[in-house]
């Protein structure tokens, strides 16, 4: 592998080109470069080796016996190379690079991709979870899911899930919220970063604010869910973050009143796409859908 060291790719790649072409100016054409700089990389390229690959004629160049042998080697190995980078083309190909917040991925896609890779076994799922928002034109990103109002420009975006939203709390406590009143010996658990709001809740539910007593704030809505679940006071939540724990019981949905947030789950994409987001947008609608069954009646017990 050292002798390749005093002889330049590109040479080599020329040399191949020409060989394989017959003419300088085929050569030139693939590789969209000047006949005569292909030419020079050809002259190059024997004084690195130290062999005459060609015979200069009045018709063209004309293979040497050498070239004839090395020219053959030559194409083995260029199309070895180019079979090593189909490969990782094939695996781009079969891989999806999903965009998603952590706590959408945490606590309701991660538990059903196992579905997924039941029904599309050959393609692999990436999962970039993180809160700043992809861009999908200069990134390897093929679909992201984001939260929000779903104008974002150069981007086509699809409403998957409209965001409602109402309070949840432990067992523990939903004992005791006898009333929205009841509110106001509770502690609100509060996400400092949320784009939610308790007043949009409690006009849904026809009555005024209450004042809650003071409870733990954090920047994560997954540490505000653990917070509830472990019965440190109310959260203000929506159907895909609390649905699994309102499922098995962890949480309950006190009274039975959901609001509208004006935001959703938006599935985002670049303006064209593969079979393999196509198929995961079928995929996780159906998903979608079959949260929101059971979660109608979970939600809309009081």
């Amino acid at each position: 592998m050292v002798m390749l060291n005093r002889v330049h790719l590109n040479g080599l790649r020329a040399v191949e080109t020409v060989a394989r072409l017959g003419s300088l100016s085929a050569a030139a054409s693939e590789l969209n470069v000047s006949a005569s700089a292909v030419s020079q990389q050809v002259k190059r390229t024997e004084e690195q080796l130290g062999q005459a690959l060609f015979e200069r004629t009045a018709s063209g160049l004309v293979l040497t016996e050498f070239g004839t042998v090395f020219t053959a080697r030559l194409g083995a190995g260029f199309r070895e190379l180019a079979q090593a980078v189909a490969l990782a083309d094939e695996a781009s190909e079969c891989t999806l690079v999903v965009s998603v917040a952590p706590a959408f991925a945490s606590k309701w896609l991660l538990p059903r991709l196992s579905r997924h890779f039941a029904r599309h076994p050959n393609v692999l799922l990436r999962i970039d979870a993180s809160g700043r928002i992809a861009d999908l034109g200069h990134s390897d990103i093929d679909i992201g899911i984001r939260m929000g109002d779903g104008k974002w420009p150069g981007v086509r975006a699809e409403l998957l899930l409209a965001q409602e939203v109402f309070p949840v709390c432990a067992p523990s406590i939903a004992a005791r919220l006898k009333s929205i009143q009841d509110l106001a010996q509770t502690c609100a658990i509060t996400d400092e970063r949320s784009m939610i709001s308790w007043d949009s809740w409690f006009e849904a539910a026809g009555v005024k604010p209450v004042t809650f007593l003071k409870g733990a704030r954090f920047t994560d809505p997954m540490l505000c869910l653990e917070s509830a679940i472990a019965g440190h006071g109310v959260m203000l939540a929506w159907q895909l973050l609390t649905a699994d724990a309102l499922t098995d019981g962890r949480l309950v949905a006190p009274f039975g009143v959901r609001a509208e947030s004006g935001l959703g789950y938006w599935l985002v994409t670049a303006k064209t796409e593969s079979r393999k987001v196509r198929d995961f947008k079928i995929w996780i609608r159906e998903e979608i859908a079959a949260t929101m069954a059971q979660f109608g009646s979970l939600a809309s017990v009081g």
